[in-house]
């Protein structure tokens, strides 16, 4: 099976509860469209958990942009004191930082900045529309319009790209009112049979603010969701 989430960040146990709640296995793929760092206690702990494993595809959000902006700037003040340069980078992650190390850190560097595949693209925030409704080349797409593009999640901003989009960024509830994945069927649809019924998926459920981490699994077209206690 395969499965889509977005922006995790820091929620180490509700990203492991989901994939308890899935069954998730061997066999299966997960996608996260990025934002796995920053505002949960455990960034590190999960950034290292999903580097480790072979079937977890993740590419980068605009949090690990900065985070990496932040680590480029400072090597080119201390390109020789890596010992340094580490504990800085520790220091970034109050509260796990110091599981932090080098190979995690190399991981994050080389995130790819979206996922292609004959049905879906993984984008963090959007891929800009053109007039004719086609989607710019990923190619021609800076990274910052990428991760911080804040048009694509508006119900109006429809594509004609037979692939469907996956996209984390802005939290549902800011559409609908409620921390659910929204799915966008293509005109015409009622009754999807695949992936490609729909030109969208927007997969924020604001996991650390309200607590809600849901995926999707295009092979079954269907939700699961895990709740934080106590939210």
């Amino acid at each position: 099976m395969r499965y889509f989430v977005s922006d995790i960040h820091g929620e180490y146990g509700l990203f492991c509860a989901l994939l308890e709640r899935i069954a998730f296995s061997d066999g299966d793929v997960m996608f996260v469209c990025g934002d796995i760092i920053d505002k949960g206690e455990e960034s590190v702990r999960l950034a290292k958990y999903i580097s480790e494993r072979d079937n977890i595809r993740c590419i980068i959000g605009n949090h690990e942009l900065a985070f990496l902006k932040f680590y480029h700037s400072i090597l080119e003040t201390s390109p020789q004191d890596f010992d340094t340069v580490l504990q800085q980078l520790q220091d970034y992650f109050p509260n796990d930082g110091d599981l932090l190390d080098w190979e995690t850190v190399d991981w994050l560097d080389a995130l790819p900045e979206y996922i292609e595949d004959e049905d879906f693209i993984c984008v963090h925030a959007g891929i800009p529309i053109e007039e004719d409704g086609s989607l710019r080349p990923l190619t021609e797409v800076e990274t910052e319009n990428l991760v911080y593009n804040r048009r694509f999640k508006e119900p109006g901003a429809v594509h004609n790209d037979p692939r469907c989009v996956f996209f984390g960024h802005t939290q549902t509830d800011c559409i609908c009112g409620e921390n659910k994945i929204l799915g966008y069927l293509r005109p015409g649809v009622t009754r999807p049979k695949s992936i490609r019924d729909y030109y969208k998926v927007h997969l924020d459920t604001g996991a650390w603010s309200s607590g809600t981490l849901g995926c999707l699994c295009i092979d079954t077209l269907k939700t699961v969701y895990v709740k934080k206690r106590g939210k």
